[in-house]
């Protein structure tokens, strides 16, 4: 299904274009993560849906991706592990965060693991998409730092227990995905940017 989507999209994208291989590469690279994106997000609604948990999955995963738009982090290297990571966080988190209620201590001490997390490993880049640049780097860190030193504040602020989970919740996930050690369990590389650099010297 995957390659025939794919390999549609591919001619109607090339119809009286002339692309190098280059651009084609980074065509196909986005056209296979929107297709990758959809159809995971299709699952993860059904299931939020049978668990009658729509409403919660979609606010969690709203606040999730606000924080790892600049810190980005670990992609899996095959769609049925991205799937199945995916719906772990975005089905199982949901439902435990329903459960539990934390107190303020838990909240700071989330709030200065996350800070400092984000401080130290964010941006976390991928062999495929190396972040070069410095100016970009340390953009997107300062947006990931600022972002989650809101969500804290936040989840000091609002009363409500399901939104405070989801803003503290997030920042675990997120500083988790850009871990240096999860990378390693992964077995995927890390901080892509250098050996991007060494190779072009």
């Amino acid at each position: 299904m995957k390659k025939k989507v794919m390999g549609w999209c591919l001619e109607k994208v090339q119809e009286g274009k002339n692309y190098t291989k280059d651009e084609l590469e980074q065509i196909e690279y986005g056209l296979l993560s929107i297709y990758l994106l959809i159809t995971k997000l299709v699952v993860i609604l059904a299931l939020s849906l049978i668990f009658g948990i729509l409403k919660e999955v979609i606010i969690f995963m709203i606040f999730y991706n606000i924080i790892r738009m600049p810190s980005f982090g670990l992609h899996a290297s095959k769609s049925w592990i991205c799937l199945l990571c995916s719906s772990i966080i975005f089905i199982g988190l949901p439902i435990l965060m329903l459960n539990i209620n934390l107190n303020t201590i838990s909240k700071c001490i989330i709030g200065i693991y996350g800070i400092i997390a984000m401080y130290l490993y964010s941006p976390a880049d991928t062999h495929k998409r190396p972040i070069v640049n410095r100016k970009r780097r340390e953009i997107y860190k300062f947006l990931s730092v600022i972002i989650t030193i809101i969500f804290v504040g936040a989840s000091l602020i609002i009363n409500d227990s399901y939104i405070c989970n989801c803003l503290l919740f997030a920042i675990i996930t997120q500083t988790i995905i850009i871990l240096p050690i999860t990378y390693k369990i992964f077995n995927m590389p890390y901080n892509n940017y250098k050996a991007y650099i060494e190779n072009m010297v």
